[in-house]
Protein backbone atom coordinates (compact mmCIF):
# COMPACT_ATOMS: atom_id res chain seq x y z
CA UNK A 1 0.00 0.00 0.00
CA UNK A 2 1.44 3.32 -0.68
CA UNK A 3 2.18 6.10 1.65
CA UNK A 4 -0.33 9.10 1.68
CA UNK A 5 1.07 12.19 0.64
CA UNK A 6 1.66 14.77 4.09
CA UNK A 7 1.80 18.29 3.22
CA UNK A 8 4.55 19.55 4.87
CA UNK A 9 3.23 22.44 7.55
CA UNK A 10 5.16 24.96 9.29
CA UNK A 11 4.35 25.40 12.81
CA UNK A 12 3.57 29.03 13.11
CA UNK A 13 0.83 28.18 10.36
CA UNK A 14 -1.75 29.48 12.50
CA UNK A 15 0.68 33.35 12.04
CA UNK A 16 -0.26 33.94 8.59
CA UNK A 17 -4.08 34.70 8.25
CA UNK A 18 -5.19 36.93 11.26
CA UNK A 19 -8.34 34.86 11.52
CA UNK A 20 -5.96 31.85 12.29
CA UNK A 21 -4.50 33.58 14.73
CA UNK A 22 -7.68 34.39 16.54
CA UNK A 23 -9.32 31.26 16.28
CA UNK A 24 -6.25 29.62 18.06
CA UNK A 25 -6.27 32.06 20.63
CA UNK A 26 -10.05 31.14 20.96
CA UNK A 27 -8.38 27.56 21.53
CA UNK A 28 -5.65 28.55 23.68
CA UNK A 29 -8.63 29.97 25.93
CA UNK A 30 -10.15 26.86 26.66
CA UNK A 31 -6.65 25.83 27.80
CA UNK A 32 -6.30 28.76 30.41
CA UNK A 33 -9.76 28.05 31.53
CA UNK A 34 -8.60 23.76 32.34
CA UNK A 35 -5.44 25.31 34.09
CA UNK A 36 -7.84 27.70 35.91
CA UNK A 37 -10.19 25.16 36.82
CA UNK A 38 -7.07 22.86 38.25
CA UNK A 39 -6.05 25.83 40.35
CA UNK A 40 -9.38 26.62 42.02
CA UNK A 41 -9.72 22.76 42.81
CA UNK A 42 -6.17 23.04 44.65
CA UNK A 43 -7.71 25.78 46.16
CA UNK A 44 -10.76 24.17 47.55
CA UNK A 45 -8.62 20.64 48.64
CA UNK A 46 -6.47 23.15 50.66
CA UNK A 47 -9.78 24.74 52.06
CA UNK A 48 -10.86 21.45 52.87
CA UNK A 49 -8.17 20.82 55.19
CA UNK A 50 -8.99 21.36 58.84
CA UNK A 51 -5.26 22.75 59.77
CA UNK A 52 -6.09 26.57 59.50
CA UNK A 53 -5.35 26.72 55.97
CA UNK A 54 -7.73 29.17 54.80
CA UNK A 55 -6.09 32.30 56.16
CA UNK A 56 -2.84 31.10 53.97
CA UNK A 57 -5.13 30.56 50.51
CA UNK A 58 -7.04 34.14 51.39
CA UNK A 59 -3.25 35.45 51.91
CA UNK A 60 -2.09 33.58 48.98
CA UNK A 61 -5.17 34.75 46.68
CA UNK A 62 -4.26 38.42 47.44
CA UNK A 63 -0.95 38.19 46.04
CA UNK A 64 -0.01 39.98 43.05
CA UNK A 65 0.13 37.02 40.73
CA UNK A 66 -3.21 35.62 42.06
CA UNK A 67 -4.35 38.54 41.06
CA UNK A 68 -2.92 38.93 37.82
CA UNK A 69 -4.08 35.08 37.33
CA UNK A 70 -7.77 35.81 37.84
CA UNK A 71 -7.75 38.28 36.11
CA UNK A 72 -6.20 36.83 32.99
CA UNK A 73 -8.48 33.79 33.27
CA UNK A 74 -11.28 36.82 33.27
CA UNK A 75 -10.76 38.06 30.54
CA UNK A 76 -9.86 34.72 28.55
CA UNK A 77 -13.51 33.63 29.57
CA UNK A 78 -15.09 36.72 27.95
CA UNK A 79 -13.50 36.33 25.01
CA UNK A 80 -13.83 32.41 25.11
CA UNK A 81 -17.77 33.29 25.74
CA UNK A 82 -18.08 36.40 23.35
CA UNK A 83 -16.61 33.72 20.49
CA UNK A 84 -18.49 31.15 21.33
CA UNK A 85 -22.04 33.05 21.43
CA UNK A 86 -20.94 34.77 17.99
CA UNK A 87 -20.60 30.61 16.68
CA UNK A 88 -25.04 30.32 18.03
CA UNK A 89 -26.11 31.76 14.74
CA UNK A 90 -24.11 29.02 12.61
CA UNK A 91 -24.64 26.03 14.64
CA UNK A 92 -28.33 26.48 15.92
CA UNK A 93 -30.81 27.15 13.28
CA UNK A 94 -34.15 28.62 15.02
CA UNK A 95 -37.01 28.89 12.36
CA UNK A 96 -40.17 30.48 13.54
CA UNK A 97 -42.64 29.44 10.77
CA UNK A 98 -40.84 30.27 7.43
CA UNK A 99 -38.72 32.86 8.52
CA UNK A 100 -35.51 32.40 10.47
CA UNK A 101 -34.60 34.30 13.67
CA UNK A 102 -32.34 36.63 13.07
CA UNK A 103 -28.51 36.03 14.23
CA UNK A 104 -28.51 38.89 16.15
CA UNK A 105 -31.56 37.69 18.14
CA UNK A 106 -30.50 34.39 18.77
CA UNK A 107 -26.61 35.85 19.98
CA UNK A 108 -28.16 38.59 22.23
CA UNK A 109 -30.78 35.72 23.87
CA UNK A 110 -27.85 34.05 24.51
CA UNK A 111 -26.36 37.04 26.31
CA UNK A 112 -29.53 37.81 27.90
CA UNK A 113 -29.44 34.12 29.27
CA UNK A 114 -25.63 34.78 30.83
CA UNK A 115 -26.18 38.08 32.41
CA UNK A 116 -29.55 36.24 34.04
CA UNK A 117 -27.36 33.84 35.65
CA UNK A 118 -24.85 35.91 35.90
CA UNK A 119 -27.04 38.13 38.43
CA UNK A 120 -28.54 34.74 40.27
CA UNK A 121 -25.04 33.70 40.97
CA UNK A 122 -24.16 37.20 42.27
CA UNK A 123 -27.42 37.47 44.14
CA UNK A 124 -26.71 33.53 46.01
CA UNK A 125 -23.03 34.45 46.86
CA UNK A 126 -23.56 37.90 48.18
CA UNK A 127 -26.99 37.82 49.46
CA UNK A 128 -27.53 33.91 50.73
CA UNK A 129 -24.64 33.08 50.70
CA UNK A 130 -23.81 34.54 54.35
CA UNK A 131 -27.16 33.50 55.63
CA UNK A 132 -25.96 29.79 54.76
Amino acid sequence: MPKPYIRKMPTTWWLQKRAYFWFMMRELTAVLMAAYCVVLLAVLYRLKQQDGSIDEVMALLQTPWSVGLHFIAFVAAIYHTATWFALVPKALVVRLGEEKVPPLVLVGAHWLAFAAVSALLVWFVFVLGPTL
